[in-house]
């Protein structure tokens, strides 16, 4: 119903942010990353919106970047992940490193978000990998985010040798744990794929 609303941040408290535009205050749900983002009072702010509808609830969530409403609502769309729950996730990490472990499949990593549990990290990286990997980097890799040149690199080569961007980017993240340089991560790719 409402794409965003641009207006005049004048109270944040706790993952509450309330914006106001044209006279009308807008209490919005928001991640600890929003707020972060946004939190200065008296300031103008666009916050990306989702209308959550039930029979008892109606709910406003705000974010400050479309990156993080588009994970928001791939979250949402799995059984067990209510807003909420979907918040909490978005509050744990930055949102390249969560999108990152999702792509991979960390779930040790995601299971370190309060609230989050090891069956729901499981059920996530099951879920959303490849649609995370395709909002975050297109053809390209989430690992770009990063800046690891060699590990980017390692990924577009593995692709266009047929393999999936999720593959590939979960194989490369797994080599680049103990392999550094190019030449390297590769040679040791092939030797996983083999």
């Amino acid at each position: 119903m409402y794409n965003y609303i641009t207006g005049k941040v004048v109270q944040a408290v706790g993952n509450t942010l309330v914006l106001e535009n044209n006279g009308i205050g807008y209490e919005i749900g928001v991640s600890g990353n929003t707020l972060y983002d946004v939190c200065n009072i008296g300031s103008m702010a666009k916050i990306y919106t989702y209308l959550y509808v039930r029979e008892d609830t109606f709910a406003l969530y705000g974010f400050s970047t479309l990156g993080e409403k588009t994970l928001f609502l791939r979250l949402i769309e799995i059984s067990g992940v209510g807003p909420k729950l979907a918040m909490q996730i978005l509050s744990g990490m930055d949102l390249n490193s969560l999108s990152i472990a999702i792509a991979t499949g960390d779930v040790k990593t995601l299971s370190k978000i309060k609230g989050l549990g090891k069956k729901t990290a499981e059920l996530i990286v099951v879920s959303i990998p490849d649609q995370v990997s395709t909002d975050l980097a297109g053809a390209i890799s989430p690992l770009e985010q990063y800046g690891d040149k060699d590990q980017n690199d390692a990924v577009f080569i593995l692709v266009s040798q047929g393999m999936s961007n999720t593959d590939a980017v979960r194989l490369v993240a797994e080599v680049a744990k103990t392999t550094t340089g190019l030449e390297n991560i590769l040679r040791e790719a092939f030797k996983r794929i083999n």
